[in-house]
């Protein structure tokens, strides 16, 4: 018997790093998963994003799990596609009881401040608002509780203090996820839909240079500093951060919600 058997979860960011982790992990459980992705790469991101064969492999490793897998290509922006990854889902699942709204880009620096600006911000707060637009409805209709987890940041915490456009796009998005999870914890509360957040340090994820902090803070002490932890790791793996999710969105938390979980190796902490 598995903590989530019989469960139905919407997971974005779905192809790769933390997306791909939650996936399994909460397929380890007895989810069945809806998983979506862009698979295609913005101008403004310096870094590879996910493809179309990222995809395929976390469908892949869900299925050898013996676990449902409705997968699609849809850009967390774009709320009509997102839609229809989710209705499509449905109809082969079952409705959704577990939402995570993970899909979100690293501070860009591949483009002019403006566009760095809007292409953080849309993809990781309006993204995610997006995310529950699409979702949240059909819970609320339902009416038999769910728990909902928005990927938020240590930056989504403290003022990473430095000057780029990317950096405080970032750190203004992530600030902003936690305001929009505490808004909808008290909404959907009624309706025992839990709503959390978790707030990661560095995870060893493409998106972080799978947790190189030489390559990340090159030519930045200052990033330097705002990323050390209080414990002897530069990051932290997926897993750790789907170990916090798969607790926040099982019966073993049911009656957390409106927190922020840090996996943070303590970084918070020690500031």
């Amino acid at each position: 018997m598995g903590k989530l058997d019989g469960k139905i979860a919407f997971i974005t960011g779905a192809a790769r790093g933390q997306g791909r982790s939650h996936a399994i992990r909460l397929a380890q459980e007895g989810a069945d998963i809806i998983a979506v992705d862009i698979c295609a790469q913005i101008a403004s991101v310096p870094y590879p994003m996910s493809t179309p064969e990222d995809l395929a492999q976390t469908v892949k490793e869900v299925e050898g799990l013996g676990r449902r897998i409705v997968a699609r290509q849809a850009d967390v922006r774009d709320l009509p596609a997102l839609q229809q990854a989710f209705d499509d889902g449905t109809a082969e699942l079952g409705p959704v009881d577990i939402v995570l709204a993970n899909a979100g880009i690293g501070p860009g620096g591949m483009a002019t401040e403006d566009d760095q600006w809007a292409d953080v911000i849309s993809v990781n707060l309006t993204g995610v608002w997006n995310t529950g637009r699409v979702a949240i409805p059909s819970m609320v209709e339902r009416n038999q509780g769910g728990a909902i987890v928005l990927t938020s940041s240590t930056g989504g915490l403290i003022g990473v203090g430095l000057p780029s456009a990317g950096f405080q796009g970032y750190t203004a998005a992530k600030h902003g996820v936690v305001g929009l999870m505490r808004s909808w914890a008290n909404y959907l509360a009624p309706y025992s839909i839990r709503v959390n957040s978790v707030a990661p340090t560095t995870v060893k994820t493409p998106m972080a240079a799978n947790g190189d902090l030489s390559v990340i803070t090159a030519g930045s002490p200052e990033l330097a500093r705002v990323l050390a932890n209080a414990m002897p790791v530069d990051a932290v793996d997926p897993v750790d951060v789907s170990n916090a999710i798969l607790w926040l969105v099982s019966e073993d938390a049911r009656y957390v919600t409106g927190t922020v979980v840090p996996v943070d190796a303590g970084q918070l902490n020690k500031r």
